[in-house]
């Protein structure tokens, strides 16, 4: 998917994850947990050992956790509302910036997180991934010279990217303000912003100034 992309060297380049920045992961996942006979306890940044039985209050194996999230991303991807903001910030950006969406999920959602996406004014390359971010952000960055910004609501993808693309302007986003309070900011993120509307000032200033 990363040979397909087709970059501008010269020209700044945001590399943006979707759940938790642009899509409403934790409030669509709570959702499909309820239709199941499940809910969502968020006594931690984390899913498995969160997740307990709505009829007995047990927390759910984490095999059947990792199932659940399986059939979520098959029948919810393309049904994810968006965050607030984050279409008309990209947007703007977009005037400056080429934008690439870079999302952890199988690749067989791959096209309905496009989809998805594109209704509500995001219809930006998506390249689906796993695991740590860095190793792909280093393939997706390597001809460009232009200043460069990563945004993810994950600290352990700040600290992949940090480790091989040190120069990349790194932001920690985290749009749930449940989630927000559970974790601090990455110390491997250069900051921590939770609304696109100051969000996008910083990327702004970043793919500007370089």
């Amino acid at each position: 998917m990363v040979e397909t992309l087709q970059l501008d060297p010269d020209r700044p380049l945001i590399i943006c994850d979707a759940d938790e920045v642009l899509l409403q992961f934790i409030v669509g996942l709570e959702n499909y947990l309820a239709r199941q006979g499940f809910r969502l306890d968020l006594a931690s940044f984390r899913i498995h050992g969160n997740v307990r039985h709505a009829s007995t209050n047990e927390v759910a194996a984490d095999d059947r956790v990792t199932q659940l999230i399986a059939e979520f991303f098959a029948a919810e991807t393309l049904h994810l509302e968006p965050v607030a903001g984050a279409s008309e910030a990209l947007q703007n950006l977009s005037n400056r910036a080429q934008i690439v969406i870079l999302s952890n999920l199988p690749a067989s959602s791959r096209q309905a997180r496009m989809e998805n996406l594109t209704r509500h004014g995001m219809a930006y390359p998506v390249i689906a991934g796993s695991g740590p971010k860095g190793t792909i952000v280093q393939s997706i960055i390597k001809d460009v010279v232009a200043p460069i910004v990563f945004i993810d609501d994950l600290p352990p993808h700040h600290a992949s990217v940090a480790s091989v693309s040190p120069h990349v302007h790194r932001l920690h986003f985290v749009a749930d303000p449940r989630l927000a309070r559970l974790i601090g900011a990455s110390r491997d993120a250069h900051a921590r912003i939770d609304n696109w509307s100051d969000a996008e000032a910083w990327i702004s200033s970043r793919i500007v100034g370089g």
